[in-house]
């Protein structure tokens, strides 16, 4: 599993890449794993997800792949190159399969994201996924992801314990959706505390918010790696 430090992914959620590199400066010899969405890859994220990772740091690149198989075989292919360390897709079970076969002879970790922590049973239903409900639909996720050869899967820390137990010791279980006692959930329906997610079998931890948007980035991460060496 690693130390907490290796543990820690820090999601650069924010507008610019001078913001981006800002946080990095300010968290440097403290955390060396982040997270890159949306919202800084279209900002010209990708470079610097390439810059980072050729400085050493590790990258966990939240795309959430979904296509026809050719392309997302063909953006595994072009992902790899950039030498990240973690690329998410949609857990479905063709989605998965080309991926994979995408990815062999790479170091890059395959993610498969089974529900979104900003998702209840009534969005579930509201999205066409009426008799199930998120356990239930993460479980099978996990199964599926199990059985394409996946490196991990990401789900809420609610749904850890579980995942762990079909997947096994060998598969990442990233989870998102952390919280700090006493910190404001934000638009996310399904969180934890850092021990109590650790506690529940996650071998990684994605924060963004409670690190990005503190005064204090540098001691806001450190509460949050103390937290988690001392449930170690």
């Amino acid at each position: 599993m690693g130390n907490a430090s290796e543990r820690l992914i820090v999601g650069l959620d924010l507008p610019s890449l001078a913001e981006a590199e800002r946080a990095v400066r300010e968290l440097d010899g403290l955390v060396s794993f982040y997270k890159i969405g949306y919202r800084l890859v279209f900002a010209g994220g990708l470079d610097f997800a390439r810059d980072l990772a050729a400085e050493g740091k590790r990258v966990f690149l939240d795309m959430k792949l979904l296509d026809i198989d050719n392309t997302v075989a063909e953006g595994v292919e072009s992902v790899a190159k950039l030498g990240v360390s973690m690329l998410t897709l949609h857990a479905y079970p063709k989605a998965m399969r080309a991926a994979v076969a995408a990815a062999r002879g790479s170091n890059l970790t395959l993610l498969g994201v089974t529900v979104l922590t900003s998702m209840d049973e009534a969005d579930l239903s509201e999205a066409g996924y009426s008799n199930t409900t998120p356990a239930a639909l993460v479980a099978r996720r996990a199964r599926q992801a199990l059985e394409a050869g996946m490196g991990g899967i990401v789900c809420s820390a609610a749904e850890a314990a579980a995942v762990r137990a079909i997947v096994g010791p060998g598969m990442a279980v990233v989870t998102p959706g952390i919280r700090p006692a006493g910190a404001e959930r934000g638009d996310q329906k399904r969180v934890m505390t850092p021990a109590d997610a650790l506690a529940a079998g996650a071998s990684h931890l994605v924060v963004a918010r409670p690190i990005v948007a503190a005064p204090d980035r540098r001691a806001a991460a450190a509460a949050i790696l103390s937290e988690m060496e001392a449930a170690a």
